[in-house]
């Protein structure tokens, strides 16, 4: 089976389209890469502040709550 030279320059064709194609794909997913890590840096430190202020809150909690014992009895008593 003999390939014509237009046969020839149209599968030249393809092959350069999709050589083009697939270079820019890899440009797509190395800079979709590039935004997951910086996505997933945020979301750590996101988590740790979450932390950082879920223990504070913790540690606050006990010293702002008075007990019903301690508190004085409304004034109209």
């Amino acid at each position: 089976m003999a390939t014509t030279p237009i046969e020839i320059a149209q599968l030249e064709q393809r092959i350069e389209t999709l050589e083009a194609k697939n270079a820019f794909q890899e440009d797509v997913i190395e800079q979709l890469n590039k935004e997951i890590a910086i996505h997933q840096a945020s979301i750590a430190e996101l988590k740790e502040n979450m932390q950082f202020i879920a223990k504070r809150v913790k540690d606050m909690a006990p010293t702002n709550l008075v007990k019903a014992e301690d508190e004085p009895p409304p004034p109209h008593y």
